[in-house]
C-alpha cells in the first residue's frame, strides 16, 4: 500500500486538470513543494484553517475521481502486467513477440 502523500501526488498527476487553479496551486504547493499550512496561508493572505479545509476538500474530490474514473488503478495494473511480461521475457524463448507486446503497451501511457 503506498503513502498517503505518495498516492496524493499520483492522483493529483491524473486529476489536476479537473481541479480549480486555487485547489492546484494548494496542493501543488503543500504536496510537492512541501510547504506547511501555514506558510500556504500567508501566501494567499488567508487562514490556516481556510488552507486545511482547501486541501482536505480536494483530496477527497481525488479520491472520488479515482473511484469513477480509476485511471490510477489502471495505471498500476498496467505496470504489473509490464513487470510480468518483462520477467517472462527473460525466461522465454521466443522474447521477440513478448517485447513487441511490451513495447505496444508501453506506448500505452
Amino acid at each position: 500500500m503506498l503513502d498517503k502523500t505518495t498516492r496524493v501526488n499520483y492522483l493529483y498527476d491524473f486529476y489536476q486538470s479537473l481541479l480549480t487553479p486555487k485547489q492546484q496551486e494548494y496542493m501543488s504547493l503543500y504536496y510537492l513543494d512541501d510547504y506547511s499550512l501555514g506558510e500556504i496561508a500567508e501566501e494567499f493572505n488567508v487562514s490556516r484553517q481556510a488552507v486545511y479545509d482547501n486541501i482536505k476538500r480536494t483530496e477527497a474530490m481525488l479520491e472520488e475521481y479515482e473511484v469513477k474514473l480509476q485511471l490510477f488503478q489502471k495505471f498500476q495494473e498496467r505496470k504489473q502486467l509490464l513487470d510480468k511480461l518483462q520477467e517472462f521475457s527473460v525466461t522465454t524463448p521466443n522474447k521477440e513477440h513478448i517485447e513487441l507486446l511490451i513495447e505496444a503497451l508501453r506506448k500505452l501511457e
